[in-house]
């Protein structure tokens, strides 16, 4: 099965590429086009961003398409920045300025979520899905580790190894428990199951 990843975002790529890989099911996952406009990620939810990715590039592509929306949710700060993860320190907001507006406005050792939901999109036959996965971790007094993007340098994963932060974690261990791999073993079961 090939499948379309509807993103622009080049982490993402690498790490879904990776999963997929690994995963010893037969997909085939083709970058979308530089040039092919996304809308804008302006849902209040992961699903209604997620789906309106997939939505436009399977439309707009013709073909079985799949995008993800993914970002933090921190207990202290009533849930944000949530969907606007990677706008929070401003709509330019580089990943360093993200990180720090959150290690200044979120206590140390107070709770986060890292959530994905990857949808799923069939032009041919209107098919739809959403897949979600969460890792619950705590946030560190200040960055760690070299590995990573976004807020894996101050997140640190209740069921990884003790103490360290996703930014520390080797590509196996990170996708072992991360919110986009768990996302995407899901997907790779229910297409398993419908290739069945």
């Amino acid at each position: 099965m090939r499948l379309l990843l509807a993103t622009h975002n080049d982490h993402k790529r690498r790490e879904f590429e990776r999963m997929l890989a690994g995963a010893g099911e037969p997909v085939v996952l083709d970058v979308l086009e530089r040039s092919f406009e996304l809308p804008p990620e302006d849902g209040e939810t992961f699903a209604e961003n997620a789906l309106g990715k997939a939505r436009a590039a399977a439309a707009g592509l013709a073909r079985i398409a799949i995008a993800d929306d993914s970002g933090i949710v921190a207990a202290a700060l009533g849930g944000a920045p949530g969907v606007r993860s990677a706008r929070f320190a401003g709509a330019d907001a580089s990943d360093r300025e993200n990180l720090e507006k959150l290690l200044a406005e979120a206590p140390a050792g107070s709770a986060l979520e890292y959530v994905c939901v990857i949808a799923y999109a069939d032009p041919e036959s209107g098919e739809e899905r959403l897949f979600e996965g969460r890792c619950a971790g705590r946030l560190t007094d200040r960055p760690r580790g070299e590995r990573g993007f976004g807020y894996d340098p101050a997140f640190m994963p209740d069921d990884g190894p003790d103490g360290l932060t996703m930014a520390e974690l080797s590509d196996e261990q990170k996708d072992a428990i991360s919110h986009r791999g768990r996302a995407a073993r899901a997907l790779l079961a229910w297409l398993a199951l419908k290739a069945g």
